[in-house]
């Protein structure tokens, strides 16, 4: 019987950095949802504006949020015994979710957990964008359980805002 090689993915929203012309962040959503309202896959300009939004320089003073993400993925990564271990961005902020699994499966992961940092339910991105994704990649690693981590239990996100308010009080 073949073992399997564990492999987690935290998927947060993704910032845009500062420096980043707002001009290149406002074509790209306007051009997202004109291909949503259609219905079309992303355009040639689409793809290359998030890729080059996604690929802009980053620091811990220009991208707050990405700092802090990665903060926490290392925090987590060592609760993990071992597992290999990503960090995905949902938008603005490489690498992808699809980059992501794509590296841990290179790695030798057979089974992917992935989990977000958005916890509460009515979000897009982690009710319908990663369950898609998903569901998108599945039949192209066929060998590979992917499993998605969601939803939270609201009592465990409501005990952990809990301790945060106690610390402050």
């Amino acid at each position: 019987m073949a073992t399997s090689t564990r492999g987690v993915i935290l998927v947060g929203h993704g910032g845009i950095p500062k420096g980043c012309p707002q001009d290149l962040v406002t074509k790209l959503k306007r051009l997202e949802a004109q291909r949503r309202a259609a219905k079309l896959p992303p355009s040639a300009e689409e793809l290359e504006l998030d890729t080059k939004i996604r690929q802009w320089p980053r620091t811990a003073e220009t991208d707050p949020y990405q700092a802090g993400l990665e903060a926490v993925a290392a925090s987590l990564r060592a609760q993990l015994n071992g597992a290999l271990f990503a960090v995905a961005y949902n938008e603005f902020c490489a690498p992808t979710l699809e980059e992501s699994v794509e590296a841990l499966i290179k790695q030798g992961a057979t089974h992917i957990v992935v989990t977000t940092t958005m916890f509460t339910p009515g979000g897009s991105h982690s009710e319908v964008e990663i369950p898609e994704i998903l569901d998108h990649l599945r039949p192209q690693y066929p060998d590979v359980e992917l499993h998605y981590a969601w939803p939270f239990d609201l009592q465990l996100v409501a005990n952990t805002l809990a301790e945060q308010v106690k610390r402050f009080s």
